[in-house]
């Protein structure tokens, strides 16, 4: 089956290329995420996308497969509002939307450009702002609303507490949502439930945040690369640090697992998968240990 996490991370169930099989029973123990590629800005050949590996190790970790999907869009940069990576993304998002709301379960999941990605889908609004968040890590300022999510009910006391008071969400993005922004849209309050908030010391801004009423996750900061990259010096690898990765990807590959879709043959599925393809290791040059690129 395949759900879908938005990149920086867009993620999603295979629900848009796959059928549905059957009833459900419990859980699907064969998980399947397609994971949305971004173009390459000013791409040599057969590099027009690609997706950074610790995505991928970052579900695989708690038993997913992956698949990629390719952004078929050619274009330079990544703009939210007309990059392929967007478009594709607002197709999955509406397919998303109407799944869950005839009970086809179908989560998502947006990291970082993600999940600015997300408030523009959901509003149909750019409600970003500039911060100072380009390299660094800060601890979560919960809301009151995070007893009662889903996301993080299931998370040991301590490390809730070790996410309150150490830096252990890494943060690599120039614009946010701002609480002032969110409060300002109706539609976003609506549909989304602020699980945390961050400040840049002068703005503060939503930093994970879950819908309502539907299986949509999105988080500013980047829990995969506690575990899997190793570029930058303020990325953290303390052990809270690690645990954070692991029960975020727990997380979300449970929401994955919910979910009873299936590709139409065996030969079709193991075409799709990323095992198909070969990481290239970029550490020296890029932000990135390794990379899944894509023509």
């Amino acid at each position: 089956m395949i759900h879908i996490y938005l990149a920086c991370l867009f993620t999603f169930s295979n629900a848009a290329f796959a059928n549905h099989i059957g009833t459900p029973i419990k859980t699907n123990e064969r998980p399947i995420i397609g994971v949305l590629a971004q173009e390459v800005y000013d791409p040599p050949p057969h590099r027009n996308s690609y997706i950074a590996a610790s995505y991928v190790k970052f579900l695989e970790s708690a038993g997913a497969r992956v698949v990629p999907l390719i952004v078929l869009f050619p274009g330079g940069g990544v703009s939210l509002e007309s990059s392929g990576y967007s478009k594709a993304a607002g197709i999955f998002y509406r397919l998303a939307l109407e799944a869950n709301s005839n009970g086809d379960y179908f989560p998502v999941w947006g990291t970082c450009l993600g999940f600015e990605l997300l408030t523009l889908l959901t509003s149909g609004k750019l409600l970003l702002s500039h911060t100072n968040t380009s390299g660094i890590a800060l601890p979560l300022n919960f809301t009151d609303d995070v007893r009662d999510s889903r996301l993080f009910k299931d998370f040991p006391e301590d490390l809730m507490k070790s996410l309150e008071t150490e830096p252990l969400t890494e943060n690599s993005h120039q614009w946010s949502l701002t609480t002032e922004n969110f409060t300002k849209s109706e539609t976003l309050k609506k549909f989304y439930r602020v699980l945390s908030t961050n400040t840049d010391g002068q703005n503060e801004f939503v930093s994970t945040m879950e819908a309502y009423d539907f299986p949509i996750y999105a988080t500013q900061w980047h829990p995969e690369k506690n575990a899997f990259e190793w570029t930058r010096p303020y990325i953290p690898h303390t052990p809270s640090a690690i645990k954070t990765t692991f029960y975020m990807a727990y997380f979300f590959v449970n929401e994955a697992r919910k979910s009873f879709h299936s590709f139409p043959s065996t030969e079709e599925e193991e075409k799709a998968l990323i095992y198909n393809y070969k990481p290239e290791y970029t550490g020296p040059q890029s932000a990135f240990e390794q990379i899944y690129f894509f023509h």
